[in-house]
């Protein structure tokens, strides 16, 4: 735990903070030292948090981020606050322009010292995508309400327990050859400690990022082809992978009861790879880690026989290597 900060002893409300990436961002807030306060619909999902806090420093709140009494509540005798919450479906503007806009004004009425909302890469006023237009709209009315808030607009965000990584893992572990949408759209993978960093210090230093858009992209570029082909690699599968055409894949998303929708496919066909107009994790002091630093480690649970697996692994690559394979039996030297 960091006693430098200047979060130690503060009280931080986390939106969100039950998420993936609320996780990862309230773990950063109890090493600086903040009381932390998780508000969400579902703060109990939150609870595996608590054995990494001390005595009095993590709390849970039940909030409906629709609801400004909610909101009020949640951000009483707050310092700081951090928002996280975002969907794909249901009243976009709602919870992603409406919503951000309260706690934003409410943050700035009990005089909170700094406020964090993560948008995303892609966030665009004008897209035909609802999505991006309700990521665009949300920042431009927690600014407007809070013009010393800092926004971070990450690139797709992966860590162990992440749905998008293990999502292609589970897939590529159980299917021989497998579909690829979009799979020439390029994408800039985050890792997710990065992004809970990049939100502690914009809240330690409103000072320096206050009032600023932070762009979030790892230190690859990387097309959603190449990024199944690593995970089948890292697995040791032999995996075929089919591109899917243009226009066979908006035929697929305008289905019915299709896991892609039409607006998601128009995301994933823009790409998400930061745009250059902004600061980012160098303007924030973060060196940014890439996916291969983690991804051997991480798909060993999708290998056959998992860890009792690796040393055959080992083994066929000193042979196409053509190094022999170690001694073993009577006279192997242990």
């Amino acid at each position: 735990m960091s006693t430098n900060s200047s979060l130690n002893g503060k009280l931080v409300t986390v939106f969100g903070g039950d998420g993936f990436i609320g996780n990862y961002v309230v773990q950063a807030l109890l090493e600086r030292g903040a009381r932390v306060r998780i508000a969400s619909r579902h703060p109990e999902k939150g609870w595996p948090l608590k054995p990494l806090a001390n005595l009095g420093q993590l709390q849970f709140a039940h909030c409906d981020v629709t609801d400004k009494a909610r909101l009020e509540a949640a951000l009483h005798d707050a310092d700081a606050a951090v928002n996280l919450v975002g969907v794909f479906d249901g009243d976009l503007e709602d919870v992603m322009v409406r919503a951000p806009g309260n706690m934003a004004r409410i943050a700035s009425e009990h005089g909170l010292e700094s406020f964090v909302h993560v948008s995303a890469i892609g966030a665009d006023a004008d897209s035909k995508v609802a999505y991006a237009r309700a990521k665009r709209m949300g920042e431009i009315e927690v600014l407007k309400h809070f013009a010393g808030a800092t926004i971070l607009r990450p690139s797709v965000v992966f860590g162990k327990d992440d749905n998008f990584i293990n999502m292609f893992a589970g897939l590529i572990e159980n299917v021989w050859v497998l579909p690829v949408f979009g799979g020439d759209a390029e994408m800039q993978p985050v890792y997710v400690d990065d992004v809970a960093e990049a939100a502690a210090i914009a809240l330690e230093h409103p000072e320096t990022h206050g009032g600023q858009i932070f762009e979030l992209g790892g230190p690859e570029r990387l097309t959603m082809l190449e990024i199944n082909e690593r995970i089948a690699a890292a697995q040791g599968r032999d995996r075929r992978f089919w591109p899917v055409s243009d226009s066979t894949a908006k035929l697929f998303a305008r289905l019915p009861l299709t896991p892609l929708s039409m607006d998601q496919y128009r995301l994933l066909k823009a790409g998400n790879v930061v745009s250059g107009e902004h600061p980012g994790f160098a303007e924030l002091g973060i060196t940014a880690r890439p996916i291969g630093l983690f991804l051997d480690r991480w798909m060993t649970r999708y290998r056959k026989f998992g860890r009792f697996g690796l040393s055959n692994d080992r083994n066929k690559e000193r042979e196409l290597r053509g190094v022999p394979a170690p001694e073993t039996g009577a006279g192997a030297r242990i």
